[in-house]
């Protein structure tokens, strides 16, 4: 990627054993991966040490001054000496007490600067360390305990001279913070000056060789300048791998797909029983527009739960169809496999129209499996339906035109790469679709390479739905939540109960049975989870959808796409243990008729714990691009990109995807100016850059 290659190995540069350990523990061989572990924070000089979330016990690092020394000795057996020494580090003074240490007596004297660290305790409400490790950062010194460790490294008073910023790294049980700043720190003793990947420096930014070296050993203002250089080359590295990938694309032929007309597009228009929302009609002509053309199409539709993007969907295959092209429509789930085809088979003899829908998933019986690919193949197949059974070898197109993805996040660049190639020489138009609304900042970096279009607002007849927060520590409400459940299905309408687990207490199958005994005594209840058959889920889900059930008692199966006119209630039990996103996706099952619908948030958590604000939050608002921005500041990082997403998260090690729009948004115009203008060098920079990194959100 974009940046710096040092592929010298780690044992050729520092201790041979610290270099084992270092590869052993951190998967860190070369110079160059070393300089790319960066800090994952800093002890300043005079800043305080931040204490945010650590608990008794914890270590801590602390940098400050000397302030007054007290020393004693015991007169219980054995008797020794001990030494109290209070440090102020700018913003509050520990205590850390010393046992017998002669050295400690000797050498931390009033106004001197001193780095510890050890186990931090509160005695009497003054935070104090027992017997810590600890540096003199202001004249010739040994290192105590863990610290020691940066003397393997070379002379103390030279790796340590000058600094006021002290990083700390992401480190291992085998493999100290300290161990790593003395191998960094001879690794940048020995690298010759850094070369400026784009030929010049960026307008305001510092050299890369400044940035590199100032990530690690930052001067007395601080990392912040290094930090912003090396956020933009990240930023950069993915805009102009997308850049690439959307020049590569202009330059493949798809079948050009225009509108036909007096065929099944506009027969479909004239049919619907609603008329189209202002925002479907005009995404639906632009992509109309895009099909016309030759140049393949690569677009992404987000819109809010229950916007309608379906109905565009199959709007949009309806136009490839008219054309005489095949469309394939890839669904993660088998639930929803199954449901989209069904739903899609009934709207189009509803309308009178002859377009075949054909399903696929990897559970279906052999027999059917074959009699699906066999219509695939010889193009009797307009529509065809899947799960990832799609991209298995052995599922052959006859003319793929269009290809389109529901639930995008669900999904790789790769993947849908893979279904694309399914086309023979042409290249297939690509809509891919999400109801998770994707933050601005990722748009345009993950999703760099699709033209996004948005829906926001609601089809006619939708009514937001009501939600509330039922904490169990109030068992009122949540036997009042019950009583409305009832209510619901006695005015004729349906439920969902959704559970975090299928199995164990407050698992689907211990839910539904004691539901079923007991508050919904009388009431058809029934289960839908992962582990059931294929066929077994079809069969339930459909008997719901037919009103045969009247609360549907599931796991996260349901999440996306399920679509039940009928069902006005939804409760989500111990809701604090999804995702903001997937509360908001499992929301939008419910509100999907003209009726008023109530989803109910039921947690465990307490009161004024995070859990229990995140939660409440979510029922606090129902707009989606809000809660995607809340879901960020509610997540880590890697746990925002996903359990998946090692490649790129070592790619946005930096960036903070709230935060740091801006700078993004200057990155990717830099790249597309680069692309525009010199294709060939992009594509040299970004050779490495591996598209299967690139999912977005796996929210399971």
């Amino acid at each position: 990627m974009l940046g710096f290659e040092d592929t010298r190995p780690l044992n050729l540069v520092i201790p041979l054993k610290q270099a084992r350990a270092i590869g052993k523990h951190l998967e860190i061989h070369t110079c160059g991966e070393l300089l790319h572990h960066y800090p994952r924070r800093y002890l300043h000089f005079g800043s305080g040490a931040d204490l945010d979330g650590v608990a008794p016990g914890d270590t801590v690092n602390v940098v400050g001054t000397v302030t007054h020394t007290e020393s004693f000795r015991t007169h219980k057996p054995p008797q020794r000496t001990i030494t109290k020494v209070y440090v102020d580090d700018g913003r509050r003074v520990f205590q850390a007490t010393f046992f017998g240490s002669n050295y400690a007596q000797r050498v931390l004297k009033e106004g001197r600067r001193v780095m510890l660290t050890g186990k931090y305790e509160l005695f009497r409400n003054q935070p104090q360390l027992a017997h810590p490790d600890f540096v003199l950062l202001d004249g010739p010194t040994e290192a105590t305990g863990s610290l020691k460790q940066l003397a393997h490294f070379g002379d103390l008073e030279e790796i340590l001279r000058g600094r006021e910023w002290l990083p700390i790294y992401p480190a291992a049980k085998n493999v100290s913070t300290w161990t790593i700043m003395g191998a960094v720190h001879t690794v940048l003793k020995s690298l010759p000056p850094i070369d400026e990947p784009m030929g010049s420096t960026p307008i305001g930014f510092l050299p890369l060789n400044s940035a590199v070296r100032q990530i690690h050993e930052p001067p007395a203002t601080g990392p912040h300048k290094a930090l912003q250089r090396l956020k933009y080359d990240e930023a950069l590295s993915v805009a102009l791998a997308m850049g690439v990938r959307r020049a590569d694309a202009a330059n493949h032929t798809a079948p050009a797909l225009p509108r036909v007309a007096g065929r099944d597009q506009e027969a479909m228009l004239t049919r619907l029983p609603f008329p189209l929302t202002g925002g479907q009609q005009e995404v639906l002509d632009d992509i109309a527009a895009d099909l016309a053309r030759t140049a393949p199409m690569s677009r992404l539709l987000q819109g809010e739960v229950g916007s309608g993007k379906t109905i565009v969907a199959l709007l949009a295959m309806l136009q490839a169809v008219d054309n005489g092209a095949q469309c394939a429509f890839l669904a993660p789930t088998e639930v929803l496999v199954m449901q989209h085809a069904r739903s899609m088979t009934q709207t189009l003899m509803r309308a009178g129209l002859p377009t075949r829908v054909v399903a696929l998933t990897g559970s279906m019986p052999a027999g059917r499996k074959q009699e699906a690919l066999l219509k695939i193949v010889s193009g009797e197949a307009d529509i065809v339906v899947g799960t990832h059974a799609l991209l298995q070898e052995g599922v052959d197109f006859f003319k793929l035109g269009l290809v389109v993805v529901d639930e995008q996040h669900r999904f790789g660049v790769e993947q849908r790469d893979q279904l694309r190639a399914k086309a023979g020489e042409s290249t297939p138009h690509l809509l891919v679709m999400t109801a998770t609304p994707i933050p601005r900042t990722i748009a345009i970096t993950v999703f760099g390479d699709l033209t996004v279009s948005t829906l926001r607002e609601l089809p006619g007849g939708r009514k937001p739905i009501q939600s509330a927060v039922v904490p169990e520590f109030k068992p009122r409400w949540v036997e009042r939540a019950w009583e409305k459940i009832r209510e619901e299905v006695a005015a004729g309408h349906q439920a969902y109960i959704v559970c975090p687990r299928i199995d164990g207490e407050g698992g689907v199958t211990e839910v539904a049975a004691t539901l079923a005994a007991t508050e919904f005594s009388g009431l058809t209840v029934a289960v839908l989870h992962g582990r059931m058959k294929g066929e077994e889920k079809d069969r339930v889900m459909a008997d719901f959808a037919a009103g045969g059930v009247d609360v549907l008692v599931a796991t996260t199966v349901i999440e996306v796409g399920v679509d039940v006119p009928n069902a006005t209630v939804m409760m989500v039990r111990e809701s604090e243990h999804f995702g903001v996103s997937q509360l908001h996706q499992l929301r939008g099952r419910v509100g999907r008729g003209g009726n008023q619908s109530l989803c109910l948030f039921h947690t465990l958590a307490e009161e004024d714990t995070p859990a229990y604000t995140r939660v409440s939050q979510v029922a606090a608002t129902s707009d989606g691009f809000t809660l995607a921005e809340l879901d960020l500041l509610n997540r880590r990082e890697g746990d925002v990109l996903g359990t998946n997403q090692s490649g790129l998260h070592r790619t946005l090690q930096l960036i903070n995807l709230v935060e740091d729009f801006d700078l993004v948004k200057r990155a990717y115009d830099d790249a597309e100016a680069i692309v525009n203008t010199n294709l060939e060098y992009a594509r040299a920079v970004t050779a490495d850059f591996v598209a299967a990194d690139f999912e977005y959100l796996d929210k399971s």
